[in-house]
């Protein structure tokens, strides 16, 4: 799906320009994908394992673009990427039509802004303009500032994954689906 591109202001008063992802964004999307994973435990993957390609991220882009129901919103401040946010359908079911899931992540230096909010806030907008009637995600039960931000923007715990991730060191985190 294509989206305009607008913006906004984050907390410290700084314009956050957000618009879809485009093919022209691959490299910024990889480098995020490998810092991101690095400074955070509560994404999926370790660093290491982010082993796609520009040429497949493109793919993956205008694949995104070219969907009627999906989006990877990016944001830019002074025309560096600092995070995404994404809309995908759960399923290309008519049962499953009603339902979408989404997820976001900023550069840490970014996050307690008001940026993800704002973000998370217009995808849900989009969500429901487009047909969706329920909105999902899946969060890290220790990860205590995006579950507070998911609350305030009306989601609600409805289940606990145990041990939904393992760590290299053997220690395991619970998830919390809203």
């Amino acid at each position: 799906m294509e989206f305009g591109e607008i913006s906004i202001k984050d907390k410290l008063g700084r314009t956050v320009i957000l618009r879809n992802a485009r093919p022209e964004d691959s490299a910024a999307l990889i480098e995020y994908l490998k810092t991101t994973s690095a400074e955070t435990p509560y994404l999926i993957r370790e660093p290491e394992e982010i082993t796609i390609t520009e040429e497949q991220e493109n793919q993956f882009i205008q694949a995104k673009i070219d969907a009627e129901r999906e989006l990877m919103l990016v944001a830019f401040i002074d025309g560096k990427h600092i995070g995404n946010c994404s809309l995908m359908s759960i399923a290309p079911y008519k049962r499953y039509s009603h339902r979408c899931d989404v997820a976001i992540a900023l550069y840490k230096e970014f996050c307690g802004c008001g940026i993800g909010k704002a973000m998370l806030q217009t995808v849900l907008d989009v969500a429901k303009n487009i047909g969706y009637e329920q909105a999902e995600l899946e969060v890290m039960a220790e990860n205590k500032d995006a579950i507070a931000m998911y609350e305030k923007l009306g989601f609600e715990k409805f289940g606990t994954f145990p041990d939904n991730m393992k760590y290299a060191g053997g220690s395991y985190m619970d998830a919390y689906w809203m």
